[in-house]
């Protein structure tokens, strides 16, 4: 876990860099001080499960296993990319893994989730699905749509609100009602728990396993909301003007790969040089997915006419 939350990071840092030099276009939504959420939610599930997601996906992705390089030439707009270089960092994919898009759409990805758990249970499978949210997005029609229909046909799908504070540079409090969110899940019958401390990773770990156990015996539906807080802002475009330095200071201080370090350290379970190797390797993987993201050609114009629907 250790060794994915760094590469998370890394792999984040770096995308900053090239975004700056020009190498990356478009939009990119930074994951960094979340890592503890998307490696202890995903280290336990199973192969056949499957994940749906929103545009800061580069971090599940990773979680999940999908290779660095190819998430890496995808950010670059390469054709060795994990969605051909058409999808750009808000639309990661991979099937083989189970990983069934970062989506732009905020919201959008609620009823895609209620659509693969449906055809989990018909099917007669009893893997899960796992939707990631921001808490900007149960503010739109499809967040209670989707939990409605979830829960009124009982469908194994667990939706894991990451609350970071602010949908974009909007706080929680002023954009909803009930800012302790998770008690949106109570109107439609949906079993829901808030793990508060979002930014240790065997916390959010264990919040998950329960969800999962719940899921997995045919309860239906779960809604588990983490607390958790993005470092950067809500894009490489946002110069965020709507928080102060003072404000971020105790969020730095809970940096969930410094706090995991420091516990295994602590604890005899790993050592000052073995951590310092997993860095090296950490950083030789992510300059090795850059130089093949630099190396990979574009795609041929062709494309344009491929993967649409007419």
């Amino acid at each position: 876990m250790l060794r994915t939350m760094k590469l998370i990071r890394r792999f984040e840092e770096r995308s900053a860099e090239h975004y700056g030099r020009g190498n990356i276009g478009g939009f990119l939504h930074l994951y960094i001080g979340e890592e503890a959420v998307a490696v202890g939610v995903i280290s336990p599930l199973r192969d056949d499960d499957k994940i749906v997601t929103h545009y800061r996906d580069h971090g599940h992705a990773l979680a999940r296993g999908m290779d660095t390089a190819a998430c890496m030439a995808e950010l670059f707009g390469k054709s060795t990319g994990v969605s051909g270089g058409k999808g750009g960092s808000m639309h990661f994919f991979d099937v083989e893994k189970g990983f069934m898009g970062g989506h732009a759409i905020v919201g959008g990805q609620l009823p895609l989730a209620v659509g693969l758990a449906f055809a989990n249970r018909y099917r007669g499978e009893d893997s899960l699905v796992v939707c990631f949210l921001g808490d900007g997005a149960v503010n739109e029609g499809e967040f209670h749509e989707s939990m409605n229909l979830a829960s009124l046909w009982k469908l194994p799908v667990l939706f894991l609100l990451e609350n970071n504070g602010f949908g974009m540079g909007t706080r929680v409090e002023r954009a909803s009602a009930q800012p302790i969110i998770h008690r949106l899940a109570d109107r439609h019958n949906v079993r829901s728990h808030r793990e508060e401390n979002g930014q240790d990773v065997f916390a959010v770990r264990q919040a998950t396993l329960d969800a999962i156990e719940y899921i997995r015996d045919g309860n239906g539906p779960y809604f588990l909301e983490v607390m958790t807080y993005r470092f950067r802002g809500h894009s490489m475009a946002d110069p965020i003007e709507y928080r102060q330095q003072h404000e971020v200071e105790p969020w730095l201080d809970l940096d969930p790969i410094k706090l995991l370090s420091d516990r295994l350290l602590e604890n005899n379970l790993t050592t000052e040089d073995e951590v310092g190797a997993i860095d090296e390797d950490v950083e030789n993987e992510v300059n090795e997915a850059i130089q093949f993201a630099l190396d990979s050609p574009f795609p041929t114009p062709d494309e344009l006419y491929t993967d649409i629907y007419a």
